[in-house]
């Protein structure tokens, strides 16, 4: 009895040092730039307002942004290179918005303290800078990223696809060390921005023989009838409609509302409803009576930590490039 009491005080340290590196991840911390470059993530905010300011569309684009360099090769800025055939020229990547918001704050902290701050630890800024300029809650960014060198076109074939099953889902994301409540508080990043007619229009017309419309049935009939006005089936497939339908310039829980009601824009969406394995995320979120409840913003943070985190490069690896779409 009383050993366990001398060693309870060592396992909470070793827990809680073991909990901190979790959210640190491996050479990443809070603060990072602190003594380097004090002013980073303050040039890196203002340089995100200031182009939000003109353009609210940036804040969508850099968390997309964000989200799609990490899935890929680890969260090293590959996504941000030039070049004929980089991670960047691919569809799901060329029509982001925000790029010149990462050379703009690049620019800004070359000036300050050359050679110090990643492109990797700008977008990762950027994007908690996103949440919070469309009403999120902040968290606490660990930085001290370094940036890749290679970039692929070929290897953003392992993104999260629109069309994808919860299964296929469940395992891209978990083969980035997240989990199925990653996922579907991920996949609420929906809650701000816009998707081409040419990801989901397939599921407006001829897509099932069960309903009236031959929509997917599992979406609200009225709402096909407003995306087929919206995304005629020989119209723009470029044309851009809101993910979230209730509150598209607002980071909250509406998406989910979404998808309860059948108004998931993109069939990967609405999966996370009509799967029951995911469904009760949602439904947490919702805050359904008699389940534990979530707090979206809360989670997401969190979630967005864990995420910034995959593949991440380190002391001596990769390197600190002096213009974010160029390798030195």
């Amino acid at each position: 009895m009383g050993a366990s009491f001398i060693h309870t005080p060592t396992l909470f340290f070793l827990w809680f040092s073991m909990a901190a590196a979790l959210v640190q991840g491996q050479g990443t911390r809070v603060g990072f730039y602190s003594r380097t470059c004090p002013p980073a993530e303050s040039i890196v905010q203002k340089t995100v307002q200031s182009h939000f300011q003109s353009n609210p569309a940036i804040a969508p684009g850099l968390l997309r942004m964000h989200f799609h360099d990490c899935f890929v090769r680890g969260c090293d800025a590959s996504i941000l290179i030039n070049g004929t055939s980089t991670e960047k020229t691919t569809v799901p990547n060329s029509l982001l918005n925000g790029y010149d918001v990462i050379d703009d704050a690049k620019t800004q902290l070359e000036a300050a303290c050359p050679g110090v701050v990643s492109c990797a630890d700008i977008l990762a800024l950027a994007a908690r800078d996103s949440v919070v300029l469309t009403k999120g809650l902040t968290w606490k960014v660990p930085t001290g990223r370094r940036d890749g060198r290679v970039s692929l076109a070929s290897d953003v074939n392992n993104l999260p696809s629109p069309r994808d099953s919860i299964e296929a889902q469940k395992q891209k994301f978990a083969d980035k060390g997240l989990t199925d409540l990653d996922l579907v508080t991920l996949v609420g990043g929906h809650t701000i921005g816009t998707s081409a007619c040419q990801f989901f229009r397939y599921r407006l017309y001829n897509f099932s023989t069960t309903t009236a419309n031959g929509a997917d049935p599992s979406m609200d009939a009225k709402f096909v009838t407003q995306l087929q006005a919206l995304c005629p089936s020989d119209g723009d497939g470029s044309k851009r409609i809101a993910l979230d339908t209730g509150s598209p310039n607002r980071f909250d829980a509406t998406f989910f509302t979404n998808l309860k009601n059948g108004r998931g824009v993109l069939e990967s969406d609405q999966k996370l409803w009509t799967d029951a394995s995911t469904r009760t995320f949602v439904q947490r979120f919702l805050g359904v009576r008699g389940l534990l409840g979530l707090n979206f913003n809360v989670e997401f943070g969190r979630s967005m930590v864990k995420m910034s985190n995959i593949g991440v490069k380190t002391g001596t690896e990769g390197e600190i490039r002096r213009v974010c779409t160029v390798i030195n």
